[in-house]
């Protein structure tokens, strides 16, 4: 039996591992959900998983959700603020941790899961874009087991040798034979919109994601391309990647999740539904494979399988995240801190869509970006960002 902390669990990647949880109750238990504000999920799932613990963000949520809770006579212990989400990502009796928290709100707890050794089903890329090397050392320090859920860092980890997937964060991908890793996205809503077009595009336009079921902020990320930006900077310390060993590929049909390239020529894919189920229960169950409820590919339906290679017109945010990663910590750091500033401001219409990008190069282009390892250090670097992007916006919308 597995005791889980999901982080984040009214979330889309929260939702799908109660899903996981619910077909395997004799291999999961849950001990602690996590919440932004949405309380009256998490009565419902309180109710139906039990846990030791339930975690608002704020105080006011966590009153509403503990005086339900004792309406229902239910024991769970209610919490609120970043400490109790710490304290339940690094509870003694706590086997494994589902990082789902989306955004830089997620690195704290994940950090604590990782500095007691836990097993991080990390769903989070944010906590390898802010903090990397950071987080990296210290699961090798504590003895962390790091299992990726983003559908194609598990695509890549599936395709990788177990001496790889043994040795996240430091294997040495030439001497596993390794060429290249081939990093797969959809292109988004927009990839065929006349890019002259796009900065009038409206946020219900961007968050309408063709083959996948995200939240808003994600679903922007990949109209974007941004997502695949953090995703490639998230490649890098997985895999501890070299600037040739990583590409990105177009992939209309989201059917190919991630490829390896090999040195004799072979290349390795993972393939199935646009289901977040099968990664999640692939890392759930590693190294055994449990059920996850999706559907197998059926090829005689399939259809073609398409590719294309990046335009960075189209996509210069995909192109500001790989310079960023190549740069330093300090630039990814504050490359996501700015996307998150702008992602809500397009989401609440103060800019356009295609300002996001030029608020997240304006932000890049004017801090001093001193190299960044330490916890204090990145935290700084994310809150100065934030305060740049806000002002960035406010000329914008002047």
């Amino acid at each position: 039996m597995q005791y889980m902390t999901i982080l984040g669990s009214t979330g889309s990647i929260g939702r799908s591992t109660l899903d996981i949880v619910r077909r395997h109750r004799d291999k999961f238990t849950v001990t602690a959900l996590t919440a932004n504000s949405d309380v009256e999920q998490m009565i419902a799932d309180c109710l139906e998983f039990q846990p030791s613990f339930a975690v608002m963000a704020d105080e006011k949520s966590a009153l509403v959700l503990r005086e339900a809770l004792a309406s229902h006579k239910l024991k769970t212990e209610v919490l609120a603020g970043v400490d109790a989400l710490c304290l339940v990502a690094s509870y003694p009796s706590v086997d494994v941790v589902m990082a789902a928290i989306v955004g830089a709100a997620g690195l704290l707890p994940a950090l604590a899961a990782i500095k007691k050794g836990k097993t991080v089903l990390l769903a989070n890329k944010e906590a390898l874009v802010m903090s990397g090397r950071l987080f990296i050392e210290t699961a090798q320090q504590s003895g962390a087991k790091i299992l990726p859920v983003d559908s194609e860092h598990n695509a890549i980890f599936q395709c990788l040798p177990a001496d790889a997937q043994a040795t996240l964060g430091f294997c040495d991908l030439h001497s596993v034979g390794v060429e290249k890793i081939l990093l797969t996205g959809s292109g988004g809503p927009f990839r065929y919109t006349p890019v002259s077009e796009l900065n009038s595009v409206t946020p219900e336009q961007a968050v309408a994601h063709p083959n996948w079921s995200m939240g808003r902020k994600i679903s922007v990320d990949s109209a974007s391309m941004m997502n695949k930006g953090l995703e490639f900077i998230e490649a890098k310390w997985l895999f501890n990647a070299q600037p040739d060993q990583i590409q990105v590929i177009i992939h209309p049909q989201s059917v190919i999740h991630s490829m390896v390239q090999y040195r004799d020529g072979s290349v390795l894919a993972q393939m199935g539904q646009p289901d977040m189920r099968t990664p999640i229960a692939h890392a759930m169950g590693f190294p055994e494979r449990v059920t996850s409820g999706v559907n197998p590919l059926d090829f005689s339906r399939l259809g073609e399988l398409s590719f294309l290679p990046v335009d960075f017109d189209r996509y210069p945010c995909l192109k500001l995240a790989i310079e960023a990663c190549w740069a330093g910590q300090s630039a990814t750091t504050a490359l996501n801190a700015a996307n998150e500033v702008a992602v809500e401001a397009f989401l609440n219409t103060r800019i356009g869509f295609t300002q996001i990008h030029h608020v997240v190069a304006d932000v890049l282009s004017a801090l001093n970006l001193d190299p960044a390892n330490e916890l204090e250090t990145i935290l700084a670097i994310d809150t100065e960002a934030r305060h740049l992007a806000h002002q960035k916006i406010m000329e914008l919308t002047a």
